[in-house]
């Protein structure tokens, strides 16, 4: 499915949005719109310009990380777990349900996660790094994924959603459910605030 086309011009600058930016782990029993969870998903690892360049700086253009959106609650998507497929800036199902709390399940006594409409999963294929990088691999993926993180943080506030980076799971138990073979690092939920 094809997302909507992200928006460049935000309506607050970024040190607004920078001074307004915190950790939210409460949210509104209320859909999101597949225009913000596009904005979001852009905002992570799209593409910014004709020539390739991404929303985040990736080591030596090895670009190890892939997203994955866990869809509870967004107007005109069915739920499921969708793999973003930056290149069309569109989503590509993986698995057909609501999994919020499956998820739930693999993480450690954080329960908030499942409220969230969205759950945004960031997830490494360390080997495109270590072809090129070796031993500073794992250094250079966790900076990536923390730049990503910043970038959704942000995101979301300029939109009025509230998220949190939550890196306390298990990590079998968390590519069991999104059926992936890459190492998950990050999952976001995304919703409106409480």
């Amino acid at each position: 499915m094809r997302l909507p086309e992200p928006t460049l011009d935000g309506e607050e600058s970024l040190e607004t949005t920078i001074a307004a930016r915190r950790s939210r782990r409460a949210f509104q029993d209320r859909a999101i719109t597949c225009k913000q969870l596009g904005q979001v998903l852009w905002s992570a690892q799209g593409i910014t310009d004709r020539r390739g360049h991404r929303a985040a700086p990736s080591a030596g253009a090895t670009f190890p990380l892939e997203v994955y959106a866990v869809v509870g609650r967004v107007e005109g998507l069915e739920p499921g777990i969708y793999h973003y497929m930056l290149d069309s800036h569109s989503l590509e199902l993986v698995r057909k349900g609501d999994l919020r709390a499956r998820l739930t399940e693999a993480k450690l006594a954080q329960s908030f996660i499942a409220q969230a409409p969205v759950i945004i999963a960031v997830a490494a294929e360390y080997g495109r790094t270590a072809a090129t990088y070796g031993s500073r691999t794992e250094r250079y993926v966790h900076m990536e994924v923390g730049h990503v993180g910043q970038n959704i943080h942000l995101q979301c506030e300029s939109l009025r959603l509230g998220t949190c980076a939550v890196g306390a799971f298990q990590d079998l138990g968390v590519k069991e459910v999104l059926g992936i073979d890459e190492e998950p690092l990050y999952l976001m939920p995304v919703g409106y605030a409480r």
